[in-house]
């Protein structure tokens, strides 16, 4: 799910392409998880990507081959990652 955050990142990162990019990332949640994926799946796309748009579509494939591999990428994948993303992105 592209949260407000998350869309204000990728606005800053990406600037005019920022909705193809939303785009992007929103169709391959559906395509991995068959709705729109949870805060921390987009965060670590975007936060493997560092708005670039090569690693915006590696970080895509490694969600498609195996999220959790995405989450350790990105260093989401312990239990304090809630902490990790308001760190990043702000708080909610």
């Amino acid at each position: 799910m592209i949260t407000s955050r998350i869309a204000a990142r990728i606005e800053e990162q990406y600037g005019d392409d920022a909705s193809s990019v939303c785009a992007l990332l929103e169709e391959a949640e559906v395509r991995v998880f068959h709705e729109a994926a949870i805060e921390r799946i987009t965060a670590a796309v975007v936060i493997l990507a560092g708005g670039s748009v090569d690693k915006l579509l590696d970080a895509i494939r490694l969600m498609e081959a195996d999220w959790r591999d995405l989450l350790v990428a990105s260093g989401l994948a312990h239990a304090d990652w809630p902490s990790d993303l308001d760190d990043i992105f702000g708080a909610r």
